[in-house]
C-alpha cells in the first residue's frame, strides 16, 4: 500500500511539474506578445514625432515664401500643440486605454487636416513651388506620412489601431 502512496505523489508532483511548466511558458508568451505591441507603438511614436518635428520648418519655409494666410497658420500651429499635450504620461499606456488611444487619434487626425490645408494655401503660391527648401521639406513630410502609414500597418497586426471616418479618401492636394 506504501508502494502505491509513493507513486501518487510522485504523478501528483510530475502533473503539477507540468502544469507550473505549461503556465510559466504561457505567462512569458504574453510578456512577449505585450512586449511586441508597446515595440510596435514606439515606432508608430515615433514617425509621428518625426512629422510634428517637421511641421514648424514646414510653416516657416512657407511663410517665409509667401503672403501666409493667418489662419491657416494659426490652425497648423494648434494642432502641433494639441499633438503636443496628448504626449509623455499619458502615451505610455494608450495601448491600454481606450479613450487615451482616442485622444491621440484626434489629435493625429487635427493636424494632418490642418497639414492638408496648408498645402491646399501652396497652390496659390507658383514662387514657394520652386523654393528648393519647401521642395525639401515636402518631400521630407510626404516620406513621413508614408512612414506613419507603414508603422500603423504594422501596429495593425495588433489589433489596435482605428482610423479616423473618412480616412480611406486620400486628400486632394494640387500643385
Amino acid at each position: 500500500m506504501a508502494k502505491w502512496g509513493a507513486i501518487g505523489c510522485v504523478v501528483v508532483l510530475v502533473v503539477a511539474a507540468v502544469l507550473g511548466l505549461a503556465g510559466i511558458g504561457t505567462y512569458n508568451r504574453l510578456v512577449r506578445l505585450d512586449q511586441d505591441v508597446q515595440a510596435q507603438w514606439a515606432q508608430v511614436e515615433n514617425v509621428y514625432q518625426r512629422r510634428a518635428d517637421l511641421v514648424p520648418n514646414l510653416v516657416e519655409t512657407v511663410k517665409g515664401a509667401a503672403a501666409f494666410e493667418k489662419d491657416t497658420f494659426t490652425a497648423v500651429a494648434e494642432a502641433r500643440s494639441r499633438v503636443g499635450q496628448v504626449g509623455g504620461g499619458a502615451l505610455q499606456n494608450v495601448v491600454n486605454d481606450p479613450q487615451a488611444f482616442q485622444r491621440f487619434q484626434e489629435a493625429q487626425a487635427g493636424l494632418s487636416s490642418a497639414l492638408s490645408r496648408l498645402m491646399v494655401v501652396v497652390e496659390k503660391y507658383p514662387e514657394l513651388k520652386a523654393n528648393q527648401n519647401f521642395l525639401g521639406l515636402q518631400s521630407q513630410l510626404e516620406s513621413t506620412e508614408n512612414r506613419i502609414a507603414v508603422e500603423r500597418m504594422r501596429f495593425n497586426e495588433k489589433p489596435y489601431f482605428k482610423a479616423q471616418e473618412g480616412a480611406e479618401r486620400a486628400p486632394q492636394v494640387k500643385f
